[in-house]
Order: C-alpha cells, then structure tokens, then sequence
C-alpha cells in the first residue's frame, strides 16, 4: 500500500502510522523552572541526540507548552533519562495540568536541583543531562506556513549518572533498562542488546 499522509484510512488503517513506523523513540523527560520559580517535569517522545561533538539533543511539543516556554524564558532546561520501574510516574507528568502546577509536586517525584545549571532534575533517574538552550525554533511546512510546534535545541554541559548503572566504565543500558514511544499507546522497554562492530572497525 501507499499514500500521502493524513489519507491513511483509504487503505483499511484505523490510524495513522507515522510514529509506529518511526520507531522505537527514546523519551525525553524535561524538566524546567520558570525565572518565577515555578517548575515542570514533562516526558516527550520528539527526543534525541543530535549531534555530537559538542553533545546536543533536543526535544519537540505541538503548543507552546511549559516545558518551551521555560526552556525559552531561562535557557536552560535537564532531559531525564526515563527507565526501569519509571513507567507509571513518566506517564502521570503527562497530564494536562494548569500552567505552573509542578508535576513534582502533583506527583510525589523525588527532585534535586542541578549541577551546572538553575534547573530541577529527577532525583531517581538513571542519568540526566544537563543543558542549555542554542535556539526555540518555530517549524513549518513546505508551503511556509508556522506550525504550533516547537523545537528546543540544548547543548549538554553537564552529566550526571547513577554509579549503580555503570559496567566495565560504560552506562549499562541493560541494567537502567530504558523506556521508549512507539505509535498509538504503545511503550517498550529495552531489556537485551547485541555488540557489532561495522565494517572497517
């Protein structure tokens, strides 16, 4: 089958696919404070590395939502690894609460304050990078009409990982057991790996 997107029904599907098929995704649990002092914790599956040297990620929301407006307002926001027994409270800080509620309260999550920078970070998380913001940028369509969808890109300054979650001198994905989106309601969690080398390694 084939089709542009949005005419997916014309083939049988009772969903779009799109995000199944881009897929598994890492989940970005953002966390923010306001320059009021106000804080948020929010998980995005629009998450990812980008680059690495200097080590960038970013992370996308459909609305100006907390997590890009104190992000924008204070530059700098923490992306908390979300992984093993994280599950229920990541899905929890997803709920559509009033702007300046904090999840953590809300929630009962465990917090600290960051390292590097004026931010809160998830206290349990297996590892949490600490950034600042390069640029809020506004996307659009190929006809170049704005979107009300966001992109923060952050550059890391600062790392921190719990010592139970390293191996042999590496993060063991296999012990944080990472959470990741796929389409519709769909999660997976990532409990086995395979090493290859590529070709001329």
């Amino acid at each position: 089958m084939r089709f542009e997107p949005g005419n997916h029904k014309a083939h049988g599907l009772t969903h779009d696919p799109f995000k199944a098929i881009v897929s598994p995704r890492p989940i970005g649990w953002i966390s923010t404070r306001a320059k009021s002092g106000a804080e948020n914790v929010a998980p995005y599956s629009f998450y990812n590395a980008v680059a690495g040297k200097p080590p960038i990620v970013m992370f996308s929301s459909e609305g100006q939502k907390d997590s890009v407006t104190f992000a924008r307002e204070t530059g700098v926001f923490a992306a908390n690894f979300t992984g093993d027994g994280d599950f229920e409270v990541m899905n929890d800080t997803s709920a559509p609460l009033e702007r300046g509620v904090s999840e953590f309260e809300q929630f009962g999550l465990s917090k600290t304050d960051c390292y590097w920078i004026d931010c809160p970070m998830v206290a349990s998380a297996p590892a949490v990078l600490e950034c600042r913001v390069i640029e809020v940028k506004q996307l659009h369509d190929l006809d170049q009409k704005k979107l009300d969808t966001w992109t923060v890109f952050g550059q890391v300054v600062g790392i921190h990982i719990a010592e139970q979650y390293v191996s042999e001198g590496r993060f063991d994905v296999s012990k944080s057991k990472p959470l990741t989106r796929l389409g519709y309601r769909d999660f997976a969690q990532i409990t086995s790996t395979f090493e290859a080398k590529r070709p001329g390694e």
